[in-house]
């Protein structure tokens, strides 16, 4: 099959856009070239190019097709619709029944004419998030000035251009001209093939494969940092994004002025990280080390001792401005600014960031009892959690909010406890990030989260479909990882409840509460753990909510399931309820007493007695929380029930026998329900 190579060549286009870009270019080239079934799709991009390459069939043959168009007696201007729609004439038709038929004949097409058809449109119509235009007076847009068009197949060009009528298009048209590194080797030279792109780029000073350049950057700041005995702190993030500024990256170390080296590691850490996109490396002892590794884009003829120093330079006066807000902030403590918060806006609707505080200070001296945390200590920290917002440090790296919180509190004198919660309120911030583990940062991370559900919901801003502007999905998740990773017995039902009552909010608890269950059986399904378990006990977590619980019924459940005679109980179960779905539609419900005296089977007469005998002790053991007794109660019902399935007619044809044998699997149905609705458990 013939190969397709497709490159734009732009201005430099945003390192946050390159991949999705790619992936929109592969998507569009694969719809528009359909008929050519492109395969082997590669994709490419970097700072001012993205490419694909694939391959094509060579062309489409010819086909017939037939339309089928209006009734024979439709009016006479259905008809001239259909032929003006298809291009024909009324002559081409023919009657097929009640109907007007039209036999078309679609000409084959070479793969060259269908590209060259096509790629104007993908072009014009591509979905960058932000584009632009740029001189003269054409409409075209794209994310940066376009520059080139390489379009090969098998090596030739295939010749379209962008115009559009009196629209010039930029004069843009495809080519075989591409341009390697901007400084070290600029200039145009032509391209053959994929293979040919690659190399010639590569020769070039030009990495155009992602995945290339980014384990080239991974491991030249490994082997750097490595050889002067430190270590890299991973940030994938920041990895990603430098792989998308450069095309032939070169790794160098800088070092950092001692002036600096006594503020926080989190602040040198941000400043360089968004200000410079450098990385920050730790010693053997794993302190800051004194030197930050960064990513050049050129091969400099002195070793890079001139581009070393101007960003050792750069960085200098980055540090010098957080050195200042730094200083600056600690002349203020944070108590001192608790009151500015009355006049930053949280939400319209919701107040400020001062009521805000007030409202984390009830509920976090509530939860501080339930988590075993000085209610006091636990109050101080909330009230001071959102006091570094209005600091200038924060104001800069947003990114820190908390975290110098806590060094302020502590240069305040603030308890180390409290200073502490004012940083870990926050977290967990995502999947990869710890949960707290003191009470007091347990307390006031809660009541954070909590009051974000509660206020949000309360408004009717709750998350829809992808929708979920104010993150409540995160903060459920946070509730339910700190939770469950800290092993706490809380109810969160009333607690919820009252925080809307306190603030006048309504009572959208239960709704709340819903949500965080729901969330806990997505986070159980990633785990590759029983969530429809969770789904089938989950009716049972109101009013208290009581997470810990509900994970235990769970795990019980669960647990039973995978046993024999719990996977057997489970058949009997379906068997059962499927035998009352039916019959209840007829003249139920079933749900009577049993009458002993028609209990003329042993077989049922064995399953009514051991029923007798385990529901008490099922119930009982429940209230008690043991679950696993009672599913191991629950499990021993499995051979009275086969048995009973295996000899006993539940339709009886005598209606009093019939209607007794339901009643028998009503309770059945009932007894496993102390338990679960097991209809809800898949498989």
């Amino acid at each position: 099959m013939p190969e397709l190579l497709l490159e734009l060549f732009s201005e430099e286009i945003p390192a946050r856009m390159q991949a999705r870009a790619a992936e929109d270019l592969a998507r569009s080239i694969a719809a528009a070239l359909g008929p050519l079934a492109p395969a082997d799709m590669q994709s490419f991009y970097g700072p001012r190019r993205i490419a694909i390459a694939c391959s094509v069939r060579a062309g489409v043959e010819a086909s017939r097709s037939s339309e089928r168009g209006p009734r024979r007696n439709a009016p006479e201007q259905a008809l001239a619709g259909f032929l003006r729609k298809h291009g024909a004439a009324r002559e081409q038709l023919r009657e097929e029944g009640d109907f007007w038929v039209l036999d078309k004949l679609i000409p084959g097409t070479d793969a060259a004419d269908l590209i060259a058809r096509q790629m104007p449109d993908v072009l014009r119509r591509f979905p960058w998030p932000k584009s632009m235009r740029w001189g003269g007076t054409s409409s075209f847009a794209w994310v940066r000035p376009l520059r080139r068009i390489v379009c090969l197949l098998d090596g030739a060009v295939v010749p379209f251009d962008l115009r559009d009528g009196d629209d010039d298009g930029h004069g843009l048209a495809a080519g075989d001209l591409t341009e390697g590194h901007r400084f070290l080797a600029p200039g145009a030279f032509a391209v053959r093939s994929a293979a040919h792109w690659l190399e010639e780029l590569r020769a070039r000073f030009v990495l155009a494969d992602p995945a290339e350049r980014r384990a080239m950057i991974e491991a030249g700041l490994h082997g750097q940092s490595g050889a002067s005995g430190m270590t890299l702190v991973e940030d994938a993030g920041l990895l990603d994004e430098v792989a998308g500024l450069v095309e032939w990256p070169v790794v160098m170390l800088g070092r950092i002025d001692a002036a600096y080296m006594d503020l926080p590691p989190e602040v040198m850490q941000v400043s360089m990280r968004v200000n410079q996109r450098y990385f920050a490396l730790r010693d053997a002892d794993g302190e800051v080390a004194p030197w930050f590794a960064f990513v050049a884009n050129i091969e400099a003829r002195d070793g890079g001792a001139a581009i070393v120093a101007g960003n050792e330079r750069v960085l200098r006066a980055r540090f010098a401005d957080a050195r200042h807000f730094w200083d600056l902030d600690r002349a203020q403590t944070l108590e001192s600014r608790v009151p500015a918060l009355d006049s930053v806006v949280f939400e319209a609707r919701l107040g400020s960031q001062g009521d805000r505080v007030r409202r984390l200070m009830q509920v976090a001296g509530i939860i501080a009892g339930e988590v075993g945390a000085d209610a006091d200590h636990a109050e101080r920290a909330a009230r001071l959690a959102k006091a570094d917002l209005v600091t200038g440090m924060v104001g800069e790296f947003p990114e820190l909010q908390g975290v110098m919180g806590r060094y302020y509190a502590l240069h305040d004198g603030e308890d180390a406890p409290v200073a502490d919660a004012v940083r870990d309120h926050y977290a967990p911030k995502g999947p990869a990030d710890s949960v707290p583990a003191a009470p007091i940062s347990i307390a006031v991370a809660l009541a954070d989260k909590i009051d974000m559900l509660a206020a949000f919901f309360a408004i009717g801003e709750k998350p829809s479909g992808s929708g979920d502007p104010f993150a409540l999905r995160r903060a459920a998740l946070g509730v339910i990882r700190i939770i469950r990773e800290r092993g706490l017995r809380l109810n969160l039902g009333p607690l919820i409840a009252d925080h809307l009552f306190r603030n006048r909010w309504g009572s959208v608890g239960p709704e709340i509460c819903d949500f965080i269950v729901e969330r806990l059986r997505v986070q159980m399904r990633a785990e590759g753990a029983r969530h429809d378990v969770l789904a089938a006990v989950a009716g049972f977590a109101a009013p208290a909510y009581d997470l810990a619980l509900l994970l235990a019924r769970t795990d019980a459940v669960a647990a039973m399931l995978q046993t024999d005679d719990g996977a057997n109980l489970l058949a009997g179960y379906r068997r059962a309820a499927n035998i009352l779905r039916i019959e209840e539609r007829r003249d139920g419900p079933h749900d009577g007493p049993i009458a002993t005296a028609l209990l003329e089977q042993p077989e049922e007469s064995r399953l009514a007695f051991k029923l007798d005998l385990i529901e008490p002790d099922v119930a009982q053991l429940i209230a008690e929380e043991n679950f696993p007794g009672a599913m191991e109660f629950l499990a021993s019902l499995r051979h009275a029930l086969d048995a009973f399935f295996d000899a006993v007619t539940v339709n009886d044809a005598r209606p009093e026998m019939r209607r007794n044998r339901l009643r028998l699997l009503a309770r059945v149905r009932a007894a496993m329900h102390l338990a679960a609705d097991f209809s809800k458990i898949e498989g």
